[in-house]
């Protein structure tokens, strides 16, 4: 699925050195941040990182010891999370079971100074803008975990407001579900125009629907970029790690001049670039990166378009469109992913087989050992 992003606009939100503590725990730790107008952000993360202690302190629900959050060039300490120009869509959704749709998504304007159909005109439009025009009597009880979760979404948007926080809100759904209300939500987000913050630890929904990702660890950003920088760029082995899958092969890197040479084991000799250096170019021993899908198969008659190495099938695993193969590149004693779409008439290697891989000295990203 490709989306075209939309550049963002100004910085609605802004955070600087915000600092935040559990008693002893540091659970954030000099967080410097900037999300802009109309952007859809994500914060990912593994569990415990203070991704959502940092989506809390956002919509008021945490404190923060120091530092600042500022939305919309004011400044939020002391302001509670009801006076924010923010809504949050929990993972729980939080849905009132004995309410209908219509009454739980407009529970938040029943002490607004509006009259009951302006309010009723405003759950109707809120329940358009998810696809649930015509719901408003159903029971709330009665309704699928996707229509839940528009139904939290409508109650939320309902506000109007500037920013919609999002807790993982698409844990609890099954797989085909999860997919389809990540497109919906791009679709929204761009319907309404408003900032998304989306917390997340799954890092293919952070790839499918962010404009920029912030991945965290241990309560600091290691990384803030758009998702295909982070992907075939991340500045450090841990974030290269944790992104997707990244094959790791020991090298040896030596400088002469300009040239920056490195031999990966198993693979040969190539120069690279500085871009391909994010931690600096580092003499003497060193841990390449590389993505499966850099990797390809060679099939008879076939030659490299760039380099060739050669490997044995080490395991095959079939998922309909693509087979992924554990390969081990000849005097290394470690095996590596390689992807390949299982195009029409082309054959699915057997454990075992004796392979030809052309690899691309471009796709290489170069780390400290």
């Amino acid at each position: 699925m490709t989306i075209k992003k939309r550049p963002a606009g100004p910085a609605l939100i802004t955070l600087r050195n915000v600092q935040k503590h559990y008693g002893d725990y540091h659970a954030l730790r000099g967080i410097d941040l900037e999300i802009g107008t109309g952007e859809f952000f994500s914060l990912l993360g593994p569990s415990g990182c203070g991704k959502t202690t940092l989506l809390r302190t956002i919509a008021g629900f945490e404190d923060y010891d120091s530092g600042a959050v500022m939305i919309s060039g004011r400044d939020m300490r002391g302001v509670p999370a009801n006076k924010r120009p923010t809504n949050m869509v929990f993972q729980s959704y939080a849905i009132f079971p004995h309410l209908t749709v219509a009454q739980n998504v407009g529970f938040g304007l029943r002490k607004r100074d509006m009259p009951k159909a302006e309010k009723a005109r405003a759950v109707e439009q809120a329940l358009d803008m998810v696809g649930l025009t015509g719901y408003g009597h159903r029971a709330a009880h009665a309704l699928s975990g996707g229509q839940r979760q528009r139904v939290a979404l409508a109650r939320a948007l309902v506000l109007k407001p500037k920013v919609l926080l999002l807790d993982e809100p698409l844990s609890a759904l099954d797989r085909k579900m999860r997919e389809q209300m990540q497109v919906e939500l791009i679709k929204l987000q761009r319907e309404v125009g408003i900032t998304f913050i989306l917390v997340t630890h799954d890092q293919e929904e952070a790839l499918v629907m962010s404009d920029r990702i912030a991945v965290m660890f241990e309560g600091e950003i290691a990384q803030c970029d758009d998702p295909e920088i982070l992907y075939r760029r991340p500045k450090t082995k841990r974030v290269a790690d944790f992104i997707g899958v990244m094959n790791f092969l020991p090298a040896t890197c030596t400088q002469t001049g300009g040239t920056r040479m490195v031999a990966v084991e198993g693979l040969g000799e190539a120069e690279v670039t500085a871009d391909q250096c994010p931690e600096g170019f580092p003499e003497g021993e060193a841990t390449v990166g590389f993505r499966p899908e850099t990797l390809t198969i060679l099939y008879e008659g076939q030659t490299a378009t760039h380099r060739e190495a050669s490997a044995t099938v080490e395991e095959v695993v079939y998922y309909g469109d693509m087979t992924y193969y554990d390969v081990t590149f000849d005097g290394v004693d470690r095996p590596v992913r390689l992807s390949m779409r299982n195009l029409f008439g082309r054959d699915v290697l057997d454990v075992g087989t004796r392979a030809r891989i052309s690899w691309s000295p471009g796709a290489l990203v170069v780390f400290p050992r």
